[in-house]
């Protein structure tokens, strides 16, 4: 069996093709919108290397799995292709999040200030997994001026960076970390 090439030559020029066969600006918002889902896919890959608590990675796993659902939504060119079923965000996915927010802040103590990026180191990159997280909800907002993009992906990219949040607290909290408070007096 011949094994499959790692590169085409069909990009070397600046254009890609999206699925359906439109070929589009390597800058366009599209591209910008899931590459920026694939960098946050890569990014909780490192924050899941962090965790020590098994429901947590298995979570994240899934939560990985869904954003190659959302990249290939992204992808797809609707006027020439038919969406994938796998590729659809359902509401029960967005619950799924919202049910898991609620599991972990019901472990957590309530917030009386703003809390600064940091604490232990995995907490630090989920933090980073967080504002990139709201880094692709931006990029993706962007293209719905364009494409119409399911209220459903929109709430689930939402939800998933509320829920990176509450994580990065849970994980100073298992590590014994105190959290770090925003000083506004910025003295």
């Amino acid at each position: 069996m011949k094994k499959s090439l790692v590169y085409t030559k069909t990009g070397d020029r600046g254009t890609t093709s999206l699925v359906g066969g439109t070929r589009v600006s390597k800058t366009h918002i599209r591209l910008e919108a899931y590459g920026t889902v694939d960098e946050l896919n890569s990014h909780l890959g490192f924050l899941i290397t962090f965790l020590s608590d098994e429901h947590d990675k298995l979570f994240l796993q899934k939560v990985q799995d869904r954003l190659f659902a959302v990249g290939s939504y992204l992808a797809t060119d609707r006027e020439r292709t038919r969406l994938k079923e796998a590729s659809i965000i359902t509401p029960e996915q967005v619950e799924t999040i919202e049910h898991e927010i609620d599991r972990l802040d019901d472990t957590l103590p309530p917030l009386s200030a703003f809390v600064l990026p940091g604490g232990c180191r995995g907490a630090a990159v989920c933090h980073i997994c967080r504002t990139v997280c709201r880094r692709a909800e931006r990029r993706i907002l962007t293209l719905a001026e364009q494409a119409d993009i399911s209220s459903e992906l929109l709430a689930y990219v939402n939800r998933l960076s509320d829920y990176l949040f509450v994580l990065s607290r849970k994980m100073n909290q298992d590590e014994k970390k105190e959290e770090i408070f925003w000083n506004n007096s910025c003295k």
